[in-house]
Parts: C-alpha cells; sequence; structure tokens
C-alpha cells in the first residue's frame, strides 16, 4: 500500500502558496483492506475514504458511459497504479503527486515543467474529453493562475465546442463554474479563454454578440461593446470588485444588441433593453436582480446632479428598498464607475467629478431620509384613514422629497 498527495495541493505547493484542501490516492489497497484499517468509506460512486480529517480515494481509471456527468464507470484496485490514475486528470498541472514517504514527485505529463513555464495543457485529450466542463475549467485556472493556455489546448477546446459537446451541461454545473472564475483577480482572463476556445458563444452568447456592436469613437475608443465590457472587468479585478459587481458589468451593456440600425451608433434606451436577456439567465436570483439593476441604473446613477429631487428619489427609493438597504447602492455606484473606466482611455475629468458629485448627493438624500417615518409627519399622520394605501403612499414620498430639500436647500 502507498500513499500520495495529490491534486491541487501538490500545485499550489511547487507554485509556493498555501493549499486550501489536501487529498490523497492510495495505490495498492482494497476497500476491503482501506475498512480494515479504520477508513471511513464515504460517497456512492467511486471509493472515497475518511481518516483524521482527511480525505483518500483509491488509484482508478474512469471510462465515460453517457453523456450525464454522472455517467462513468470506473476502476479501481491494487493493479491501478499511480501513473495511470494521474493520466485522467485534466491538466499537467493538476497531474502531479508526491510521495508521502519520500516527499518525491511523480509528474509523468511534465505538470512541473508548465508551472515553471506558466503554461495550461491538457493531460490526455481522451480524458478531457469525457467531461466537457473542462473547457470551462481551462478558463478557470488561467484565470486562478494567470498562466497562458497552450494553443494546441485551445484547438482541442474548440473541437469539443464545435462538436457540440458543452450542451450536455446543466446550468448549474456551468454557474459554479463561472463562480470560480468570478472569485478570482482576472475574470476579465476568465471571459477571455472563453471566447478564445469560442465557448463563450455557447456559455454567454449575447455577451459574444458584442464583439459586433459599435460603439461612439468619441466616447468609446476601444471601438466595440464587447471590448469596453472586457476593460470594464479588468479595472473591477484591478480593483477586488465583488463577484456580484463583477457579474453585473458582464451584462451591464448587453442592450446594446438591440439598437435599432436607424439610431447607430447610439444606443438610447439600451437600460431597458437588456433586462430580458438578463432575466433569462439560469444564475442565482441575487445575482439576476443586482444585474438588472445595474442595467438599468448604470448610466443615470452618474447624472444626479442634472436631476430633480423627486427623480433621484424614486431611482434610490428603487434600488434601496424603500430607504432601507444600504449595500445596493454602494455596488450600483461601483458599477457606474467601472463603466467610466473601462474605456481606451482615462475618462474625461468632467465626467468624474460629475460621479463624485452624483455620488455624494445619493448618500445624502439616503442618511436623510432612512431617518424619517409617517410618524414623524402628522399633518401626514391624521389622513391616514382617509387615504386609500396609494393616496397615503403619494402623499408620504411628497413630504420625504420635501423634507430632503428643506435640508438641502435645495
Amino acid at each position: 500500500m502507498k500513499f500520495y498527495q495529490v491534486g491541487g495541493s501538490v500545485r499550489d505547493e511547487i507554485m509556493g502558496v498555501q493549499p486550501h484542501d489536501y487529498d490523497y490516492c492510495v495505490v495498492g489497497s482494497t476497500i476491503k483492506e482501506m475498512l480494515k484499517l479504520g477508513y471511513k468509506r464515504v460517497g456512492k460512486g467511486f471509493p472515497v475514504f475518511l481518516k483524521d480529517g482527511k480525505e483518500y480515494a483509491l488509484a482508478r481509471t474512469e471510462r465515460k458511459t453517457g453523456n450525464k456527468h454522472t455517467d462513468f464507470e470506473f476502476k479501481f484496485g491494487k493493479n491501478v497504479t499511480i501513473e495511470e490514475d494521474l493520466s485522467r486528470r485534466d491538466l499537467t498541472i493538476n497531474s502531479i503527486a508526491k510521495d508521502c514517504d519520500t516527499g518525491e514527485y511523480i509528474d509523468p505529463y511534465n505538470g512541473i515543467r508548465d508551472i515553471k513555464n506558466k503554461i495550461i495543457r491538457i493531460t490526455n485529450p481522451e480524458a478531457f474529453d469525457e467531461d466537457p466542463l473542462r473547457v470551462l475549467r481551462v478558463a478557470t485556472y488561467a484565470a486562478k493562475t494567470g498562466f497562458n493556455v497552450d494553443i494546441m489546448t485551445i484547438q482541442h477546446c474548440r473541437e469539443m465546442v464545435e462538436k457540440g459537446m458543452l450542451q450536455y451541461l446543466s446550468p448549474e454545473r456551468i454557474w459554479k463554474e463561472v463562480e470560480k472564475g468570478l472569485n478570482t483577480n482576472n475574470f476579465k482572463y476568465f471571459i477571455e479563454v472563453l471566447s478564445y476556445t469560442k465557448a463563450l458563444g455557447v456559455i454567454f452568447p449575447e455577451i459574444d454578440a458584442l464583439k459586433n456592436v459599435q460603439e461612439i469613437p468619441e466616447h468609446h475608443p476601444e471601438e466595440t461593446t464587447y471590448n469596453h465590457t472586457l476593460l470594464a472587468l479588468e479595472y473591477a479585478d484591478k480593483e477586488n470588485l465583488s463577484q456580484i459587481v463583477k457579474y453585473a458589468l458582464l451584462f451591464h451593456d448587453v442592450g446594446k444588441l438591440f439598437t435599432p440600425e436607424d439610431v447607430l451608433p447610439h444606443h438610447y434606451g439600451h437600460e431597458e433593453a437588456g433586462l430580458s436577456v438578463i432575466e433569462k439567465q439560469k444564475v442565482p436570483n441575487d445575482y439576476k436582480d443586482f444585474a438588472k439593476m445595474a442595467c438599468k441604473y448604470h448610466m443615470i446613477l452618474r447624472k444626479f446632479s442634472e436631476m430633480k429631487p423627486g427623480h433621484i428619489y424614486d431611482v434610490m427609493y428603487d434600488i434601496t428598498k424603500g430607504f432601507r438597504y444600504v449595500i445596493p447602492l454602494k455596488l450600483l455606484f461601483q458599477v457606474s464607475e467601472a463603466d467610466l473606466y473601462g474605456r481606451g482611455k482615462v475618462p474625461r475629468e468632467e465626467r468624474v467629478k460629475q460621479l463624485k458629485k452624483s455620488y455624494d448627493i445619493a448618500w445624502d438624500m439616503y442618511n436623510i431620509i432612512e431617518k424619517v417615518s409617517a410618524n414623524d409627519f402628522p399633518e401626514l399622520m391624521e389622513k391616514v384613514d382617509k387615504l386609500s394605501g396609494e393616496e397615503f403612499g403619494k402623499l408620504y414620498r411628497d413630504k420625504q422629497i420635501q423634507y430632503y430639500c428643506d435640508r438641502k436647500k435645495v
């Protein structure tokens, strides 16, 4: 019986990164022997065991038997070697084992070399094909490590896409991989790698289509809406903005796909036009709802200094759910800022000042109005029994706006 450390922890150690999880492969043993030695079996598929908080799996080979990600036939036993176990793994940088007794690396696919040269490369094309989600994982690991993707790996992924293999992926599995990409500091690169492999047109077809949407050079020297989106994501990565903000930025200009030809290259009304695209995305509701709000309001947020208090109030009321939740407001201004800086040049100084002024106006209004309630307006409460809910809501809105104007001397 021989124990090997395998998987991401080996890769991370070689890269000088502290691993989060450790996995071990056991060669030359059986289920019966592992149980006899006190290892507890978990899972319903291939043999995985727990002992002392660590996870151990018998060395195995696998063969796909259907189109579902669970459709695999496993072979395990004393005769399966560590090299055979490593051959079924996705990328060379993940196909390295470390002998737990000697500390020696077992590296039959030159993963250490690829780590040194910062290359993402497929371990075994035949095994890689058995799970099309690995096309997305190429993008995930590229974003996570910052490594370049080997050209043959790109070509192989393209062939998988062209064969229609990604159609068998469930929305849940796709989202989990996208979420991993969002959780890196290089989500822009994640999207770019999806584009290189042609997977973007399958996973996010509307974003891929933005490559053909032209912008006004005066405002967007990056020429296309797709290029602008990438630059906005680059800014979000640099500023370490949250996953939900980066997801919203991915879709913030998707409505430009529907601009009528007779108004091009302007994109009037693209904010509302993009909402239906976002609505149909199969992602968690908090991401979807925030992305819709960002699409709808990312332009108007920086125009508060030009708007009347009543209009600002209505936008703020919707964003903050009646001046009760401040976090969406913070995040939406981050979207608006990334949108402003996501260009081929530094934004004009007056636009930066405009955004800053709008930010201050928004916070002033929020801080003033969130402190008051209907009880602070006795003359309104005296009429409450005589008013319908709609009438009361309108008068309460007017009172709050006037309260704000009186304090800001608007």
